[in-house]
């Protein structure tokens, strides 16, 4: 079941963030142990190539993971690579406004929605196997689309950027968004709650999905309690921290 699928089904679906540990042994890993539904890929912060992105992707499908790449909103030709590559979709970072979220979303979507240039020789179109036709019209049914708020100028219009066509997810950045209102950190600030629920009252009115990182247990009952429901406790750094903190405290003995 895709991501969209099981939030209009009112599941929670729990993503793991992957970047900077960009392997697909973690990926298999990952869906063998079967607690994630999907995977994000950190394109922002890591910049990785898109080889890369298309052994990731062909990585998480085998595990039955869906995926998304979290890309800078930074050009058209991004997009397409990441959604040829075999990306079930693309979130934008640092939107600053509904203008710049509308032209993200018609670099995702064919025309008549969008202006996606049209290459037929990707993963999306089976290498060639599919019409032009058939395949616009798939890619703009199933290409899922999200939009990061955490800056000041999409938190202003997050009502009309919830408003657009082809929009599926608002996804809450709760360390830019921190640091945009001036309270860096301070998650459970009342400026940060404040922005929470007026993401969530502007997907309520917009019939719109919206899901964030969670730092931490509390903060993910929190926003799941607001109506949160793409949650992403953990990416692989993190993981990888809290593990080696286990088998510290495990075996505390050995490092007297």
């Amino acid at each position: 079941m895709g991501i969209r699928e099981r939030l209009a089904a009112g599941e929670t679906v729990l993503a793991f963030g992957l970047g900077r540990v960009m392997n697909t042994t973690l990926i298999q890993l990952l869906g063998f142990e079967g607690s994630f539904h999907a995977l994000w890929f950190d394109h922002e912060h890591v910049g990785f190539g898109i080889r890369e992105l298309e052994a990731a992707c062909a990585a998480a499908r085998a595990a039955g993971l869906e995926n998304f790449v979290r890309i800078a909103p930074e050009g058209y030709a991004l997009v397409t690579r990441c959604l040829e590559a075999g990306s079930g979709g693309v979130m934008a970072a640092q939107i600053q406004s509904a203008a710049h979220a509308e032209q993200f979303v018609q670099w995702a979507k064919f025309a008549p929605r969008g202006r996606r240039g049209l290459n037929l020789s990707g993963f999306d179109a089976r290498y060639g196997g599919m019409s032009a036709r058939e395949f616009c019209e798939r890619a703009n049914r199933d290409s899922f689309v999200a939009i990061q708020i955490e800056t000041l100028g999409a938190l202003e219009q997050c009502d009309a950027i919830a408003a657009i066509d082809g929009v599926d997810l608002l996804f809450v950045g709760p360390a830019d968004l921190s640091q945009a209102l001036g309270v860096t950190g301070e998650f459970f600030h009342p400026k940060c709650l404040e922005t929470i629920d007026a993401v969530a009252a502007a997907c309520r009115r917009h019939g719109k999905h919206w899901g964030a990182v969670t730092v931490g247990p509390d903060h993910a009952r929190l926003l799941w309690e607001k109506g949160c429901r793409l949650i992403s406790p953990t990416n692989d750094v993190k993981c990888f921290r809290a593990g080696i903190a286990s088998v510290r405290e495990a075996h505390a003995f050995c490092f007297e």
